[in-house]
């Protein structure tokens, strides 16, 4: 009996010892980590630019000059686009009206002074109106066609950068792993510490390649629709111009 006391009793001292143990070695590793998050509490600022510099400088310095030329180029496209965007019904309406009430020179005038790309190809078809409802059609396509150009203007150099970004990136990263293995042979050795160096240098062009590329193709794909919304708007306004040409000239 005085045994199994004097068992359970030495347990119970150890458990006792044990938790204490466990308590102090949470306690350590809480403060531990408490103190690391306040020596790393950087901002996103601080942490972006940091990964900049350690991405080096070459690399991650054009894919940065590419990321800044397309969203130069995106926002161009984004406000000439939004500047060219007309209400064809009301435009339509106000032609329809100026043709009965002043003629074509009334017409020609609503379209003049009307801002967009739908206006301007109203504007060369009703200025080919006296020589044939033919010329003006042959006009109005011509004329959109131009437009259309004027529409997609530079969404190349666009989809250029999208391409250039990861692509940089990704040679930014042969050149990493390049560096990596020359280190490797410089120290003749194969230990963490001497390719990490290469390696993390080649991860970082890679990722800042790839979020360039990620952020120019979701302004790219916005703009193309921009343009086919237009584009669409114009060949529905561009046949409904005709049909009001044919049944006013009879």
């Amino acid at each position: 009996m005085k045994k199994l006391l004097t068992i359970l009793a030495i347990t119970g001292l150890l458990f006792l010892g044990s938790v204490q143990n466990s308590y102090a070695v949470t306690t350590a590793v809480q403060t531990e980590e408490a103190a690391a998050e306040a020596a790393d509490g950087k901002t996103f600022h601080q942490v972006l630019k940091q990964r900049f510099i350690e991405g080096g400088p070459f690399f991650m310095g054009i894919v940065l000059i590419a990321l800044i030329l397309g969203l130069a180029i995106a926002i161009e496209r984004i406000i000439y686009l939004n500047m060219a965007t007309t209400n064809t019904d009301k435009l339509m309406t106000s032609i329809e009206d100026a043709l009965s009430s002043g003629g074509v020179e009334a017409a020609k005038e609503v379209a003049r002074n009307t801002k967009g790309p739908v206006a301007s190809i109203f504007y060369q078809g009703l200025d080919r109106m006296d020589e044939g409802i033919e010329q003006a059609e042959k006009a109005v396509v011509s004329y959109g066609g131009v437009q259309m150009g004027l529409l997609e203007k530079n969404t190349s150099w666009l989809s250029l950068f999208i391409a250039l970004a990861p692509m940089l990136g990704f040679m930014g990263t042969v050149i990493g792993m390049i560096g990596a293995f020359d280190s490797i042979e410089a120290a003749n050795d194969i230990s963490p510490g001497v390719v990490a160096g290469g390696i993390k240098v080649a991860l970082l062009t890679t990722v800042f390649g790839l979020i360039v590329a990620i952020i120019l193709q979701i302004f790219y794909n916005y703009i193309i629709s921009k343009i086919d919304s237009i584009v669409n708007n114009m060949e529905d306004a561009s046949i409904t111009l005709v049909d009001l040409l044919i049944r006013h000239k009879k």
